[in-house]
C-alpha cells in the first residue's frame, strides 16, 4: 500500500514561514507579489508591484498569456457537516400577525404560511424560519502524495452539548471552520444548510468572515464551481442541475451504503419536544457518515485518490467507529446496517 506522508511547511519567500495549507508558485517577470491571504491561524501579507496595477493583491497562479487563474490553496482538512433543525415558530407574529398556542400548531401554520405563498406547492419552511438544534461533523486530514490524495478521520462528534443554545452552536461552527480553513464537504449544503447558518448567524450576530473572502470569483467557499472549497455532493452528483438531484438516501441505496438507521428528518421536530437531543445529535452524527462514505466514493471516481487510498479511509472509518461502538449504540447500529448493505465487505474494492 502506498505511504502517503503529510504535507510539510514550506517557505514562500525568505523569511516567511509558510503553513502547509497555502502552496504559493512563482509569478510573471513583471509582478512582484507576496502572498496576501489568510490560512488556518496565520495571515501573509505583502505589496504587489505590477506595470498595470498599484493595488495589493494575492499571490497566483499564471495561465496562458500570463493571465491570473487565481489563487493556489491546498487545504489540510475535509470538514463534512449537516444540520439538524425544528421550524422556528418565533416568527409567526412578526410574519403573519398570529401567535401559536403550542409548537404544533404553529408549525403548522408556519407551513400554511409557506403553502400560501407558494400556491400550494410547498409546505417547507423556506431557510430563514429554521431554528438549528444540532450541527454535527467529521473532520479528516488530507495526506497527499503527488496530486494523490488521502484522507484520515481524526474526529465525528456534535458541536456544543446537551444544554447548548443555539447561538452558541452556530458560533461555534464559524468559529472553529474559521480556524481550520478546511474543505466543506456536505449534502445540499449549499442549498439548506449553510444558508440556514448564515440567516441565525446575522440573527445571533456572529460573525464569520473566513466564508466570504475572496480573491477571485472561482476559487472561494462561495463558489458554486469550487468542491476543492465546498463539495456539495447533492451538486456535484447531479453536474449542477444538469441531471435528477437525487435524496441522498437514494444514493447511498444505490452505492450499497447503509443510508438512515433507525431516524430520518420527519421525526426530529417530535424528538425534540420530546428533549430527546442526544438522539437528534447521534442522527445528525450518521448522516454525516454517510456523506462521508459518499464523498470517499465521489473521490476515488474523480481520481482524487486512488484504491489504495479509498481503502485505506474504509478501514480506518471502520476502526474508529468499532473503538466507540461499545459506548455509542448509534455507532453500533451504523456498522450493523453497514455490513449488511454492503454483504459484510464495509465496501473495500
Amino acid at each position: 500500500m502506498r505511504k502517503f506522508n503529510r504535507a510539510r511547511k514550506t517557505d514562500a519567500t525568505p523569511g516567511a514561514s509558510v503553513n502547509h495549507d497555502v502552496i504559493p508558485v512563482s509569478c510573471s517577470n513583471d509582478d512582484r507579489l507576496l502572498l496576501t491571504m489568510m490560512a488556518g491561524d496565520v495571515s501573509y501579507t505583502g505589496w504587489s508591484s505590477c506595470r498595470y496595477s498599484r493595488e495589493i493583491r494575492p499571490a497566483c497562479r499564471y495561465g496562458g498569456q500570463n493571465k491570473p487563474v487565481g489563487p493556489v490553496m491546498m487545504h489540510s482538512s475535509l470538514f463534512v457537516f449537516d444540520i439538524e433543525t425544528v421550524p422556528d415558530i418565533d416568527v409567526l407574529p412578526q410574519l403573519t400577525g398570529e401567535t401559536a398556542p403550542d409548537p404544533e400548531t404553529g408549525r403548522k401554520m408556519l407551513e400554511d404560511y409557506h403553502l400560501e405563498i407558494t400556491s400550494g406547492r410547498n409546505g417547507f419552511p423556506r431557510q430563514p424560519f429554521h431554528k438549528v438544534v444540532a450541527i454535527s461533523f467529521l473532520r479528516a486530514t488530507i495526506q497527499r502524495d503527488g496530486d494523490l490524495e488521502m484522507y484520515e478521520i481524526e474526529e465525528l462528534r456534535s458541536g456544543g452539548d446537551l444544554t447548548s443554545e443555539e447561538k452558541d452552536l452556530v458560533n461555534g461552527f464559524f468559529a472553529y471552520c474559521g480556524k481550520l480553513y478546511p474543505r466543506l464537504v456536505s449534502f445540499n449544503g449549499r442549498g439548506f444548510d449553510l444558508p440556514v447558518l448564515k440567516y441565525r448567524a446575522m440573527k445571533h450576530g456572529v460573525t464569520a468572515r473566513w466564508l466570504h473572502q475572496a480573491s477571485n470569483k472561482w476559487e472561494n467557499y462561495t463558489s458554486r464551481y469550487a468542491p476543492n472549497w465546498h463539495c456539495d455532493l447533492a451538486e456535484v452528483l447531479s453536474d449542477y442541475g444538469a441531471s435528477a438531484r437525487t435524496k441522498m438516501n437514494e444514493v447511498c441505496a444505490a452505492l450499497d451504503l447503509p443510508g438512515k438507521t433507525g431516524v430520518d428528518g420527519s421525526k426530529v421536530s417530535d424528538m425534540f419536544d420530546n428533549g430527546e437531543i442526544d438522539g437528534i445529535r447521534r442522527y445528525c452524527e450518521t448522516d454525516v457518515l454517510n456523506t462521508y462514505l459518499l464523498y470517499l466514493r465521489h473521490a476515488l471516481h474523480t481520481g482524487l485518490t486512488d484504491h489504495d487510498g479509498y481503502n485505506h479511509a474504509i478501514n480506518l472509518t471502520v476502526g474508529w467507529l468499532e473503538e466507540r461502538a461499545g459506548d455509542i449504540p448509534a455507532y453500533q447500529e451504523f456498522l450493523d446496517a453497514w455490513r449488511a448493505s454492503s454483504g459484510g465487505s464495509f465496501n473495500v474494492l
